[in-house]
């Protein structure tokens, strides 16, 4: 039999509808690939077919952003909400994650590129899981609300360009999460769940790795192409981000992971004028 190559696991992962399956795959094929490196062994990369848009459960239903309910993060429903738009995020990223290594597949990239975005995917399948759990605890799970339909808008925006892929996924909107994370676990610590905090923390520490891997292999690409990276990534956030960049921005989380703040603030002064 022959051996799947990495592009052939990650269309499995996107064609794959239940979130835990979905998770389950992800993370199966996660440790077959690093079990193979560790050996000094090649999974080959390959080329695949990635559908368009990810399989998805039934449940949860999705809506346009502006008809997704609002509630006071104050209450147990409120919190609950949080939970289950963090946990419809995760399985968007595992997604994402997935996808751009079948998606550009015919693009040469070194093997590390390969590795970051597996762990990635690996993290990002944990993150959903613990989040679910989360939710089990408050009497609830993934699915219980409707969930926001436009999380896959920027993957097939960017669907025909690698590099708008790594400027708007992993350096705007999971950027994006560098910046509100830290007021959940606000949220959660002062309702005393702490099952909620612990598994916030996990991904706020883990995400700004995510953020990295996006902002390094950008900028190998810039210099692939002998290109300035500031002005590249100004140019692919204004063409396929649809909005500004709004600040507050964590400013030391984002310089850890690789992002001056050069980088997005005359994207937000555009319209958000710094002060």
């Amino acid at each position: 039999m022959t051996p799947k190559t990495l592009s052939e696991m990650a269309v499995e992962v996107l064609t794959t509808a239940d979130g835990h399956e979905k998770t389950a795959l992800s993370r199966a094929h996660a440790r077959t690939w690093f079990a193979a490196r560790e050996g000094g062994e090649l999974i080959e990369i390959g080329t695949a077919a990635p559908p368009m848009q990810p399989a998805r459960p039934v449940r949860p239903t999705l809506l346009d952003p502006r008809d997704v309910p609002r509630r006071r993060p104050g209450s147990q429903k409120g919190r609950i909400a949080i939970l289950h738009a963090v946990a419809h995020i995760e399985l968007n990223a595992v997604d994402l994650h997935w996808d751009i290594i079948a998606r550009f597949s015919e693009i040469p990239m070194p093997l590390g590129f390969y590795d970051d975005w597996v762990k990635s995917a690996d993290e990002e399948s944990k993150h959903f899981n613990l989040i679910c759990e989360c939710l089990e605890a408050n009497d609830s799970f993934y699915g219980a609300l409707p969930a926001h339909a436009g999380m896959w808008r920027a993957a097939e925006d960017t669907a025909g360009d690698f590099m708008g892929r790594l400027a708007v996924v992993p350096m705007v909107l999971e950027a994006r999460g560098l910046d509100v994370t830290p007021g959940m676990i606000d949220i959660f610590q002062k309702a005393g769940d702490e099952k909620a905090v612990t598994a916030m923390n996990v991904i706020y520490a883990e995400e700004v790795g995510h953020v990295a891997y996006g902002s390094k292999w950008f900028h190998f690409l810039c210099g692939r192409h002998e290109k300035d990276p500031k002005e590249v990534f100004h140019h692919l956030v204004r063409t396929y981000f649809h909005g500004p960049l709004k600040p507050p921005f964590n400013e030391e989380k984002r310089a850890e992971a690789g992002l001056p703040p050069d980088f997005y603030w005359p994207l937000a002064e555009e319209r958000h004028p710094k002060g």
